[in-house]
């Protein structure tokens, strides 16, 4: 059995606010939902997350906030989501860096404290030329 994507859910405070952050900063498209339901579905490409509120939650009692990490395909691309969502006017928790763990990345904020950390893992480049 081949697993799918996962598709991780983000707690927040307001559905119609976390969506319209999501949307307008980062670059996402609205698939379906709102405050009413409780839930809203965005997605990028073929990154899918389901923004929930408290209501929605309350039978579980999962709350945030949380972190997701998005593995992206090279330094550059790290580099330039970070430019993009910079001038969205993201919140920005850290700037691209290359780290020890080999590993480059920076971190956004959303609305609610949830941390998105974008990655690249560059240990597949080490020794090599481009």
């Amino acid at each position: 059995m081949t697993f799918p994507a996962a598709v991780p859910e983000i707690p927040v405070a307001n559905v119609e606010l976390a969506t319209a952050y999501y949307v307008d900063r980062l670059g996402f498209g609205l698939d379906w939902g709102d405050e009413a339901g409780g839930i809203a579905g965005v997605s990028r490409g073929d990154c899918r997350l389901f923004l929930t509120n408290g209501w929605f939650r309350g039978s579980y009692g999962n709350a945030g906030p949380v972190l997701i990490w998005l593995n992206v395909s090279s330094k550059a691309e790290v580099d330039e989501l970070f430019g993009e969502w910079q001038g969205a006017g993201a919140r920005i928790v850290a700037g691209p860096e290359d780290k020890p763990w080999m590993l480059r990345e920076f971190m956004t904020a959303d609305l609610d404290g949830n941390l998105i950390r974008v990655f690249y893992d560059f240990r597949r480049d080490v020794g090599s030329h481009g």
